[in-house]
């Protein structure tokens, strides 16, 4: 299938086709998502691998496609469709439907590209769809190679957060840079979940309320995706390395995530009407081991103050986003049980959130010796309170001593981006 230009002409020559497991799976093989992969089966994971000329010269379409076919052996529920069970809960039908997979063209030369840093237009690389409104037919993986004008290529991945944090993401398109160069990877033997269940005190704990970092929705009934009240707007600021290390001095944290929170968590504050956001919510690694190849382990908590943020030391915003996180997994995973796991609900954006990618391996991801010159994230499906994202630049940002430099995109309300922008770039000299 082929569609028109997008964007004025920047993307065209759009085919999509399928990829799947190179074996079939079996049948009756079914996969049981996590109480907490059921709290953010709303949110969406959107990467963008940048890799230069060098990296896919003479590669045909089907030399990109055949890694993908082993690659789904290995991770064969992401190549599966969405059903309910009789209680309305969701679960993976392993039926071997695979990932959609799109080619496309850019008008531009990479390097244009990565000079217009513009955070609204990398949607372009990238699927946009989402789970729904008819599960039986909708992939949780689209995979996107787009060619630019000089020979350079990226590639995207659209990730269904239901099926695991960006941990789980990068681990999956890792691993298919391993299988690129020849490894053959064993079919697992066991992908259930082992799910960590409260105990009785807690449960009755749960029953009083909610988790500060959820926030009800919905219904959406078979159509994933959460509706704002007002419009969101992404855009990345790119944060230097030795810019990275004046603000950590000013906060006196050493910590770049915690930093870069702490100063953008005050200076939303300042430009937000009504309310200051006294509750955040910060996602960040899990020091814990992971159960099963995919799954939402990332840690999910939330920071409390009970003073006003604008007037706040951000060092002291910073020590408390550093020490002073309250774990919520538990609780979560009670709240979507007690709800027999058919509760809509958002995380990213229920309140301000604040979310670490510095843990996951983003330039891991090896195409025959190539890596990737620049990566990209970002997160869809976020609520009204916004979501700011930090990731490493990468290595080609780095300073003398080795200290990379960060990029954070933000998705807030359309009206607050500039006012926001304003405050940055007075304050801290950055955006």
């Amino acid at each position: 299938m082929v569609s028109s230009k997008s964007e004025a002409g920047l993307i065209y020559n759009i085919k999509f086709s399928s990829v799947g497991p190179a074996n079939v799976t079996g049948q009756d093989v079914v996969y049981e998502p996590s109480n907490i992969d059921v709290a953010m089966k709303l949110h969406y994971l959107r990467g963008i691998y940048y890799f230069n000329s060098q990296a896919f010269q003479d590669v045909t379409i089907y030399q990109v496609k055949e890694p993908i076919f082993l690659c789904f052996n290995h991770f064969y529920m992401t190549a599966g469709r969405f059903r309910r069970a009789e209680s309305g809960r969701p679960y993976i039908k392993c039926n071997d439907c695979g990932a959609r997979f799109i080619e496309a063209q850019c008008d531009k030369t990479l390097e244009e590209w990565l000079e217009m840093k513009d955070a609204s237009l990398e949607k372009l690389l990238v699927s946009n769809q989402v789970l729904g409104p008819e599960l039986a037919f909708s992939p949780p993986i689209l995979i996107q190679q787009t060619k630019f004008k000089c020979g350079g290529v990226s590639l995207g991945l659209s990730w269904a957060h239901v099926l695991g944090d960006v941990f789980s993401a990068t681990e999956f398109i890792n691993f298919l840079g391993k299988v690129v160069v020849g490894y053959q990877p064993a079919r697992p033997n066991n992908l259930a979940h082992s799910l960590t269940k409260a105990n009785s005190t807690q449960t009755l704990q749960k029953i009083v309320e909610d988790p500060l970092s959820i926030k009800r929705v919905g219904p959406v009934e078979d159509h994933w995706i959460a509706n704002n009240s007002c419009k969101m707007e992404s855009f990345s600021i790119q944060v230097t390395a030795s810019k990275l290390s004046q603000i950590q001095s000013r906060t006196e944290i050493k910590g770049p995530f915690e930093s870069l929170c702490a100063i953008i968590w005050q200076s939303i504050s300042k430009i937000r009407d009504g309310p200051e956001p006294k509750v955040v919510t910060i996602c960040k690694k899990s020091e814990e081991k992971k159960e099963g190849l995919v799954g939402n382990n990332q840690v999910i908590g939330v920071v409390k103050v009970d003073h006003s943020i604008r007037e706040a030391n951000p060092s002291e915003l910073a020590r408390l986003i550093k020490n002073d996180i309250i774990d919520e997994r538990l609780k979560i995973d009670e709240s979507i049980e007690n709800d027999h796991g058919v509760s809509d609900v958002v995380v990213y954006g229920a309140n301000l959130t604040f979310v670490n990618m510095e843990g996951a391996d983003l330039y891991g991801f090896d195409w025959k010796g190539h890596k990737p010159m620049n990566v990209s994230y970002l997160i869809d499906g976020v609520g009204d309170a916004g979501t700011v994202v930090v990731l490493p630049a990468g290595p080609n940002d780095s300073s003398k001593d080795g200290d990379e430099g960060r990029i954070v995109t933000m998705t807030l309300p359309e009206d607050e981006i500039m006012k926001l922008k304003f405050e940055l770039n007075k304050e801290w000299s950055i955006a």
